[in-house]
């Protein structure tokens, strides 16, 4: 009698084992057919993101950098896959950028263009001319780049490192300041003429010195909680680019 209560307990006990490895097999399953649907029926689109040190990230974690913060944030809003590139580097001007492009064998076929470019021809000094030329050029080439179609391309604006420790340690400030208006007047006019979409965030960047939480460790450069607010600009900018994409299609 016992023998025979203590196999029956026993096959009870392998049943049970049995059927919660079918449930959690069942769910699994469903889990990955769901996710498999999600990203089958995902909408795919393609980003480029244009500039230097402030479009690379420099002394932020590449997640926090603002191209890949309003990547997560498309992402996650709705059903769609953003595929995001990065074309900047530390310290490059119009110039620079304009090379890289040229040496790159890009496809124009990007739902999304951003250009951030110009900070370093001010901070070195390059003749002012030689920025509104290059700035037409890389307008130019980034509607080209987004299938000739001007409405899918963002211009933003030129932070202003005035209202840093290091700006405030290196140079005249106001001038600083007065020399990013005029940049950021060129292109703001150049690219409203173009029929191009223009971002303002310099305003976000001269809260640096009151709100320091919006400077990297280094003293200089935006920090992720500053690329988060010029993302909170940005993402219906790019929401309503990217619908209307999707729309025509």
């Amino acid at each position: 009698m016992r023998s025979y209560f203590m196999n029956y307990t026993l096959l009870r006990i392998t049943l049970i084992n049995i059927f919660c490895l079918f449930i959690i097999s069942c769910n699994n399953s469903k889990a990955t057919i769901a996710e498999s649907k999600t990203t089958d029926t995902a909408k795919r689109y393609n980003y480029l993101a244009l500039g230097d040190s402030y479009t690379i990230g420099e002394r932020v974690c590449e997640s926090c950098r603002f191209p890949n913060q309003l990547k997560t944030r498309i992402e996650s809003s709705q059903n769609s896959i953003l595929n995001t590139t990065v074309i900047a580097e530390t310290g490059w001007r119009t110039d620079n950028l304009i090379n890289a492009l040229a040496a790159k064998n890009l496809k124009s076929d990007y739902d999304l263009v951003t250009i951030l470019i110009g900070v370093n021809n001010q901070y070195q000094r390059i003749v002012f001319s030689e920025y509104k030329k290059d700035f037409n050029v890389l307008l130019e080439t980034a509607i080209q780049l987004a299938g000739g179609n001007e409405k899918r391309v963002i211009v933003i604006s030129i932070p202003d490192y005035a209202y840093t420790a290091f700006g405030q340690n290196n140079g005249n400030q106001e001038e600083i300041s007065s020399e990013i208006d005029k940049y950021n007047a060129f292109a703001k006019e150049v690219t409203i003429n173009n029929g191009v979409t223009y971002l303002n965030i310099t305003d976000i960047t001269r809260k640096g010195i009151s709100q320091p939480k919006l400077v990297a460790a280094d003293g200089l450069h935006p920090s992720k909680e500053a690329y988060s607010l010029f993302v909170d600009r940005l993402f219906p900018l790019a929401i309503g680019i990217l619908n209307k994409k999707s729309l025509s299609n």
